[in-house]
């Protein structure tokens, strides 16, 4: 049994063609002496990594007046926080600590520069004894009688 065995290489590099049949600039000059037809092509942006053309959403984002931004904590609401936590003698770092929040949360809050968060409210409504949400806000909190054990 004769087999044919042929020797393959695999790599994950290109093979470069031969200097000579390279498109060098030399090599296209040579081939126009020699009066074979020669097509080149200029390529635009090549090799560079730069865009100089603006979006194509550009002049619609430029002409956008809409400001968007996040609501904040009503004034009320800081003032309420505020004098609530007062009237308990807390210090922003006792009642932080009290809610298990940082501080700067309790600043951010007091100053009107938080994000509302229902469960950090809620959290302040509780350790104050506040109403810090919907109508009535700095209202004491209503007491809700505790459901006792009914015997069986």
């Amino acid at each position: 049994m004769d087999q044919d065995w042929e020797v393959v290489s695999a790599s994950k590099y290109k093979k470069r063609a031969p200097a000579k049949e390279q498109n060098t600039e030399q090599n296209v000059n040579h081939a126009r002496q020699l009066g074979l037809e020669v097509e080149t092509e200029k390529k635009f942006n090549a090799s560079t990594n730069k865009n100089h053309a603006p979006p194509a959403n550009a002049r619609k984002l430029e002409q956008e007046t809409e400001e968007l931004h996040h609501d904040r904590v009503p004034l009320s609401v800081a003032q309420a926080i505020q004098k609530a936590r007062n009237a308990a003698k807390l210090t922003q770092k006792e009642l932080a600590t009290k809610i298990n929040e940082k501080p700067g949360v309790i600043n951010d809050y007091e100053a009107g520069k938080a994000i509302p968060d229902n469960q950090v409210l809620g959290k302040l409504e509780k350790a104050l004894g506040v109403k810090l949400r919907g109508k009535d806000i700095g209202q004491p909190l209503a007491q809700k009688p505790h459901p006792q054990a009914h015997p069986k």
